[in-house]
């Protein structure tokens, strides 16, 4: 999701609620201690120089039991955050501590915003030597061309 997908959700939402991808919910008393602007540059294993840029949200769990972010109140931080930092329209990222800080893409379901897993990936696949992911077919389905095999023939 980018952060104006984000923006244009807030302003048609009475609350704002985050869900783990498992279904767990962020407590409804978080606060979004930071938005941040970061610039990731790094090579890949394929020799490639690539840029990254994303919006960082900061999830925080307080122990104000009471506290309840409001959309609007969200939509201002963002306000602030565009113009201080330069902020653009660039993919959010969510930090959110569970066991240990996770960064989660984000997605919305209609009623709550949801924090999907992020996975790992080779972004120079043709240049890693990583085979090909086989295709997986039900034995069932395999047609069989002949129903003996003669030598020389082709079925083994």
């Amino acid at each position: 999701m980018n952060l104006s997908e984000i923006k244009h959700i807030l302003g048609s939402i009475n609350h704002v609620d985050f869900v783990l991808e498992n279904g767990t919910a962020v407590p409804e008393h978080f606060h979004v201690t930071e938005i941040g602007l970061i610039n990731k540059k790094f090579i890949d294993c394929g020799g490639i120089v690539r840029n990254e840029k994303k919006v960082n949200f900061q999830l925080w769990d307080a122990n104000d039991f009471e506290h309840r972010l409001k959309p609007s109140k969200l939509l201002n931080i963002i306000a602030l955050s565009e113009k201080i930092l330069g902020i653009e329209d660039s993919e959010i990222e969510v930090e959110y501590q569970s066991t240990t800080i996770g960064k989660y893409d984000l997605d919305f379901d209609g009623k709550n915003f949801i924090l999907l897993n992020k996975k790992t990936a080779c972004l120079a696949v043709e240049q890693c030597g990583i085979p090909q992911e086989k295709q997986k077919v039900k034995a069932g389905e395999i047609t069989i061309q002949s129903q003996s095999c003669t030598p020389g023939g082709s079925c083994c």
